[in-house]
This record gives C-alpha cells, sequence and structure tokens, in this order.
C-alpha cells in the first residue's frame, strides 16, 4: 500500500476564502462540506483557525467536516487555547484567561462573528478542547510553535477536555503550564530591564519568543528573536539556554504555524528537517501558505505551496 502523504496548512484565521483557493490550488474537490483529494492525500492544519480574519465560523465548519470525514487532521493553536481559557470561569469570580484589554482586543472578530449563536459557540468550545496539542506521524510531525520532547511526554496526549488538566495548565505555576506555553507559544526569554519589544499588533513585550534549534552555547538574547533577530545588548543566561528545547538535525520533519514570518520572506524550510508554514495570512493580501510532504526527510522550499487570494 502507498505510504499517505499529507499537505500542511499554517495558521488560517479566519481567512475562508483564502483556505478554499489553497484546497482547490492543492487539488481538493468539494466533498459534502468539506474538501478531499481524489488521490488520498490528507490535510494536516496547524492550528489558529480562530480570530482575526472575516469568515471564522466558515473556516471552522470547513476544518471541521474535513477532519470528521477522515479527510484532514488538525491540532490545536494557542488561540484556540487562549479562547477556551478565556470562556471558562476559574472558580474565583473570573476565567482561566483574564478578560484584560488585550485579551478582549484578540477575540473580539470571533466573539462578533458569534453573536446571537451562544449555543453553536459553547459546541465550538468543546470541539476545540477536544484537538490535540501535537500530531507524532512517524515520518512527520506537526505542533503549533515548538516540538519540546519534554513537555510533550509531560502532556503524555492529554487534551484540555480533562477540566483537571485544563486547570493546572493554565495555573503559571505549574509544569504544565510551562509544557503549554512551550507547545502552544514557543519558549521565551525576558529582556534586558529597560528593554522591551513590540510585536506584530504594537504590543510592547519584556519577553521574546526564541529559536529551538541550532542554539549556540553562548548569544544576546535578541539574536535568536522568532521570526526575525534585531540587535539590543544583553545575553541569554547559559542555564536559559540549556532549558530552551534544542530540535536535533536526525528528528523526522517537524511542521509548526505561530511564527508570523513576514509575507515577503522566501518560503522554504526554517533547517532541514523543520519548516514554518505562517506567512501572516491573517492580514491583507499576505498568503496561506501549505507544504506538499511526499514522504522525504530533507524539506524542499519547491514543495512549499501557495496561490494569490483571490
Amino acid at each position: 500500500m502507498k505510504n499517505q502523504t499529507y499537505d500542511l496548512i499554517g495558521d488560517i484565521h479566519g481567512q475562508h476564502a483564502k483556505l478554499l483557493n489553497l484546497l482547490t490550488h492543492l487539488g481538493y474537490l468539494p466533498h459534502d462540506e468539506g474538501f478531499r483529494h481524489p488521490e488520498g492525500r490528507k490535510i494536516v492544519f496547524l492550528g489558529d483557525y480562530i480570530d482575526r480574519g472575516p469568515k471564522i465560523r466558515e473556516t471552522l465548519l470547513t476544518v471541521r467536516a474535513m477532519v470528521e470525514a477522515g479527510d484532514a487532521l488538525a491540532i490545536m493553536g494557542n488561540h484556540e487555547y487562549n479562547a477556551v481559557c478565556y470562556h471558562t470561569p476559574d472558580g474565583k469570580s473570573g476565567h482561566l484567561r483574564q478578560r484584560r484589554q488585550m485579551n478582549v482586543r484578540q477575540h473580539a472578530a470571533t466573539k462578533h462573528q458569534f453573536a446571537g449563536r451562544d449555543a453553536e459557540w459553547g459546541d465550538w468550545i468543546e470541539w476545540m478542547k477536544r484537538l490535540p496539542m501535537f500530531l507524532d506521524l512517524g515520518g512527520l510531525r506537526a505542533v503549533h510553535a515548538c516540538w519540546d520532547a519534554r513537555g510533550l511526554a509531560l502532556i503524555n496526549g492529554r487534551t484540555i477536555a480533562d477540566d483537571d488538566f485544563l486547570h493546572v495548565s493554565a495555573d503559571k505555576g505549574s509544569p504544565e503550564f510551562l509544557a503549554v506555553e512551550n507547545i502552544l507559544k514557543g519558549p521565551e526569554l525576558a529582556l534586558p530591564d529597560g528593554h522591551v519589544f513590540h510585536d506584530k499588533e504594537g504590543t510592547a513585550r519584556h519577553k521574546v519568543r526564541v529559536r529551538w534549534w541550532d542554539l549556540p552555547a553562548a548569544a544576546r538574547i535578541s539574536h535568536l528573536n522568532m521570526p526575525e533577530p534585531f540587535d539590543i545588548p544583553g545575553d541569554a543566561h547559559p542555564d536559559d539556554l540549556r532549558g530552551i528545547p534544542d530540535y536535533g538535525a536526525g528528528e523526522p520533519p517537524v511542521f509548526v504555524g505561530h511564527y508570523w514570518l513576514p509575507p515577503e520572506r522566501a518560503h522554504a524550510p526554517l533547517k532541514h528537517n523543520i519548516a514554518c508554514l505562517d506567512f501572516s495570512a491573517a492580514f491583507g493580501d499576505n498568503p496561506l501558505v501549505g507544504y506538499r510532504w511526499e514522504g522525504e526527510h530533507h524539506l524542499e522550499a519547491a514543495n512549499f505551496v501557495t496561490t494569490a487570494h483571490p
């Protein structure tokens, strides 16, 4: 029997028109409520289906239909995790994700598009709870932000449909919290006192996301920044560097989203066995990007696939 082949798609963020265009470009044909490839290929969706874009509900419906029909696999992104926490009471007159202005703004588009559909939104929350945080398919792996072997072993395949695990994962003092942070949001390092980094939405951050491969013995924190290094003083402490997962050259290919690579950046692997498929599709005409995987261990720039937004 021919080995299963996959097409992987990065963060959609409610850009349903871009999703339909890319699925069609990849050769998928409409099938019931979803899409199916005539040669039996399957999609792996890398998370972040909600927030920001204009057609969030439609995106969820397409992704779920394909998963339930056996035509796709889907993992959790940090936006799905955040949405679940945002809507889950913490038992202390609040919620697992605080209703701070930044968090309210992040979920505004989703809340607006599900206005008047409270029961349906409750069902989507339950669906998102059941999404796995990673996939290990043997020849390839998929995770939203970082393949952290120690964190994945700690989680051990649990989902946040387990209410106890959901609550402990949102407890900032727990090992489970750190594992989920690494897996869904990527490892971070604190910047030196007096320095901040402004993210893609202009929010001042005192920590930066850092890469988790080819880690040197010593480096400036800003030089490890994802998606692009910058330059401010401040070296990473050796213990902090040793605490960052470091994906080995002999590991299977792993696909991630999450990192908002600049849309003008060349579509190419980050390393021979690591590919990020998030090229900021949430905004404007930025591309939704996929990768056509045929079983190769060494990922190739030629296998990245995108198409202009219609």
